[in-house]
């Protein structure tokens, strides 16, 4: 989520990372990323080689805010998602017919297309959120164009076929590219409808969602017997219990991983109030404290895609700028980590 501090981050950071930037070397980008296609359609990521420190100096700032989002690979079936996604609980869920609520909204949805993103998530629970995203793409001209994930939130299977009939409508899709079962309520009863709609065409992807870290027992229960094709949970440099079992069990099982409340709900930058950016951000490409959150979580190579959500396109470009460049690797992690201890 959004956080009120950090516009002052961004600033200071932004500030501090410039000076650093010039003089350090560059590795390729991690074997499990790959540069998403110019025309935003999908692809299968080939694999890199292994990173190598080229001799040449890195390219200018701003070179790299122009570069492609990077990828990765749907492990079902090797389609590329580009590794920024945007979530819309709460920022999306909005009165249209205001024009000072919908304007800020409308550049958000207008900068992660235009800037790479195609991941958008949603969910019945959010209330207006999924009807929003859908109007917003019709006025973009959009439809059609990026990844729509909602998830089913009810019990019975009525119920829940027809809740997911109004999310189709109110996204303004015939078919949606991920359905999951929000926060798994009633999924003995979702998961078969969810089978039987990937089947019959109406969805491409099937999942499980859950925010409790109470959840993760039965979350990897379902990962080693259900073949998800994707499960969304809380992970950040503050909450790691994920780490433990479920991402091990995610990359094990070749489930997709989407990461909901990637800065810890707002409380990271409060952690890292006061701080500079440490000098050695640069060398993963890192100018601010979002994208210094956000790439360690992409540091983990289980995990597909983060979903931040805002509705400050200030914030949307910060967190594009994350997909963008090299990531962390485990080492460097575990620097960050104890940076903000």
């Amino acid at each position: 989520m959004d956080h009120l501090n950090r516009r002052g981050f961004l600033h200071a950071s932004l500030a501090v990372s410039a000076a650093m930037v010039a003089g350090c070397t560059r590795d390729k980008p991690e074997s499990k990323l790959s540069a998403a296609p110019e025309t935003g359609q999908t692809g299968v990521g080939a694999p890199a080689s292994p990173p190598v420190k080229p001799e040449t100096s890195p390219p200018a700032p701003q070179a790299q805010e122009n570069a492609p989002m990077l990828t990765r690979p749907i492990p079902r079936t090797g389609e590329a998602i580009p590794v920024i996604g945007l979530g819309t609980a709460r920022t999306f869920d909005i009165d249209s017919s205001n024009a000072d609520e919908r304007a800020p909204v409308l550049d958000v949805m207008r900068q992660f297309l235009t800037g790479g993103g195609r991941l958008i998530d949603s969910s019945p629970m959010y209330r207006r959120a999924e009807a929003v995203t859908g109007d917003l793409l019709a006025e973009l001209q959009a439809i059609g164009k990026p990844f729509l994930a909602t998830k089913v939130w009810t019990s019975g299977k009525r119920e829940g076929i027809e809740q997911m009939e109004r999310s189709l409508q109110r996204m303004r899709t015939t078919r949606m590219d991920l359905m999951q079962v929000h926060n798994l309520l009633d999924w003995k009863t979702q998961l078969p409808v969810l089978r039987e709609w990937k089947q019959a065409g109406r969805i491409r992807y099937l999942g499980v969602t859950h925010y409790q870290l109470g959840a993760f027992e039965e979350l990897e229960k379902l990962l080693r017997t259900e073949a998800l094709d994707f499960i969304q949970l809380p992970y950040n440099l503050a909450v790691r219990e994920a780490e433990k079992r479920l991402l091990p069990a995610a990359k094990d099982t070749g489930t997709a991983v989407l990461v909901m409340r990637p800065f810890d709900e707002g409380s990271l930058f409060e952690r890292a109030k006061g701080k500079p950016l440490p000098p050695w951000a640069a060398d993963f490409d890192c100018t601010s404290w979002a994208q210094f959150f956000l790439k360690f979580i992409l540091g983990h190579p289980a995990v597909t895609c983060p979903i931040p959500a805002t509705a400050k396109p200030k914030h949307i470009a910060d967190n594009l700028q994350a997909g963008r460049g090299r990531m962390p690797d485990e080492a460097t992690r575990q620097k960050m980590i104890a940076y903000l201890a």
